[in-house]
């Protein structure tokens, strides 16, 4: 199976390509169809199994289909990652697979300034990646609006429980609408993660590869 056989417009398949992929790993070849769907989707995957792909490609196809304009400069997409290296690299991935669609994405992590998220906030973004605290605190500055959420995607849940984010994740589940499309990725599935995933999805595609 292609790329172009999973339902992905020619400009991510020639992204794709670009960055040497042919055919799609198994994660892919499950999880994006079932995006493009609009399903939520409940992934077990550990790192290297292509999942940063398996939602970024579906989510830059989605959003693309709708003309960004001056009138909404709110996010429409938000991915949740624990660190600001694993953030870093889902956004860089992004912006790799985004090369040939108009997408404004930002990635959003402490440790730095604020100033120049709040400028590319400010500007307009379709999508941003962020770890939670920081993004908790550009809300709570008034500078970050989650009210035109259309696509969550929680990635490595597992980590983000047992490095203690779990009161943030459920504070910026509040602040976004109810409906929405809902992503889940986790390498190991323990009773907490089950809760939270079993609070967000509804009717979820469930993907393993992988997974403990």
């Amino acid at each position: 199976m292609s790329f172009s056989e999973l339902g992905l417009i020619p400009e991510l398949v020639a992204a794709v390509e670009a960055k040497g992929y042919t055919i799609p790993s198994p994660i892919q070849a499950r999880a994006i169809p079932a995006v493009l769907d609009r399903r939520d989707v409940l992934g077990g995957a550990q790192t290297g199994t292509g999942k940063t792909a398996a939602f970024s490609l579906p989510m830059l196809q989605i959003l693309s289909g709708a003309e960004f304009n001056g009138q909404n400069k709110r996010p429409r997409a938000l991915v949740l990652a624990p660190t600001r290296e694993l953030a870093a690299q889902v956004h860089q991935s992004i912006v790799d697979y985004g090369q040939h669609v108009n997408i404004r994405s930002f990635v959003i992590f402490g440790g730095v300034g604020f100033q120049p998220q709040i400028n590319a906030l400010r500007r307009g973004l379709d999508i941003v990646v962020a770890t939670p605290g920081r993004l908790l605190d550009l809300c709570q500055r008034g500078e970050m609006q989650l009210s035109n959420i259309e696509m969550l995607v929680l990635d490595e849940a597992d980590r983000m429980l047992d490095m203690g984010f779990i009161n943030d994740i459920k504070k910026i589940l509040q602040l976004m609408p109810a409906k929405r499309q809902n992503l889940f990725f986790s390498a190991t599935y323990t009773k907490e993660v089950k809760k939270l995933a079993d609070s967000m999805l509804h009717n979820a595609v469930e993907v393993e590869v992988g997974c403990a």
